[in-house]
């Protein structure tokens, strides 16, 4: 049997590792842990349960397992920052899912690790489901696999304040376009302003990657998000009724710049969620993934959650 497929998560309770059940006894536990970087890279996803880490606590969790924390600069979706490069996880509306991804996997550096923790969680619902990139890719059929090889090409469409999407301001948490422009140098990005205010960005970026550790080649691209045929056939339908193409907030086509076929990003969003093992939040739960071996998402849910979520 592939063990892949039987792969979760590597829970860590106090009792597992002698510490005192708090945040605290927690952070105590991460100063003197020595092999958690090899761990990591071993188990793929660490989560610790029991410590009852709170939004008022979580930043000394997160000064221990994220070096040096990102903002989430050029990211596309939709969050609120509430302290030091920490913010609330995507908030799309409850009812729907958010399928599986590899954070800022579309742009010219990504995150290495992620780090999700539970500060509410008054729901039915709402586990974020974790995939073995690996696993991912070679679930694809080889078609799909052959079409995807030679890389993806997105591109965005970010208004200057007023508009579908997201504006620029709130992507690159700037106002002072030299900033953007200096950013976008860095990344091999193709970029236009426009007269009304709005950029557009377009990045060539390729499909799979290789973790720097273990060798493996993992699925590495968000085609399937940022492709129409995701969106539903009813918003799909709407928005190209007023926009084209090139004009959506949002959108994807191989390197060369042909189409993606829709039958080819569906297969790749529903492969995903099909391997996907659920990790269901208790309060005060933090979950870390290698950000390469893993993807994740969001199960719909019903009545309050907030989960925080760091980069590094």
């Amino acid at each position: 049997m592939n063990t892949r497929l039987t792969w979760a998560p590597a829970e860590i309770g106090p009792s597992d590792v002698g510490a005192r059940p708090t945040a605290a006894g927690l952070i105590e536990y991460l100063e003197g842990a020595t092999d958690l970087d090899e761990r990591l890279v071993a188990e793929k996803a660490l989560v610790f349960r029991g410590f009852g880490v709170t939004e008022d606590t979580i930043a000394g969790v997160m000064d221990r397992l994220l070096p040096n924390r990102l903002a989430y600069v050029h990211g596309n979706s939709p969050r609120t920052k509430v302290g030091s490069n920490i913010y609330t996880s995507t908030e799309y509306p409850p009812e729907f899912t958010i399928s599986m991804h590899n954070e800022l996997s579309y742009a010219h550096s990504w995150p290495s690790r992620l780090l999700f923790c539970c500060v509410l969680a008054d729901m039915t619902g709402g586990a974020t489901p974790v995939v073995d990139a690996q696993l991912w890719l070679e679930s694809l059929d080889d078609d799909v696999r052959e079409a995807f090889a030679g890389g993806v090409r997105y591109t965005q469409n970010l208004h200057g304040g007023f508009g579908l999407g997201k504006s620029w301001q709130d992507t690159f948490e700037t106002d002072d376009r030299e900033v953007v422009d200096e950013f976008l140098r860095s990344t091999e990005a193709t970029w236009q302003w426009h007269d009304d205010g709005g950029l557009r960005v377009s990045q060539l970026r390729p499909s799979t990657t290789k973790h720097p550790v273990t060798g493996a080649e993992v699925w590495f691209n968000q085609a399937d998000q940022w492709h129409y045929a995701t969106l539903g056939d009813e918003t799909a339908k709407a928005m190209a009724e007023v926009l084209r193409a090139e004009e959506m907030p949002q959108s994807v086509t191989f390197a060369d710049h042909r189409p993606i076929p829709a039958e080819y990003v569906l297969q790749v969003r529903d492969r995903g969620l099909e391997l996907a093992v659920d990790v269901d939040w208790r309060l005060g739960d933090v979950l870390l993934i290698d950000n390469l071996l893993v993807g994740h998402g969001r199960r719909p849910f019903q009545g309050s959650r907030r989960v925080l979520v760091g980069m590094s």
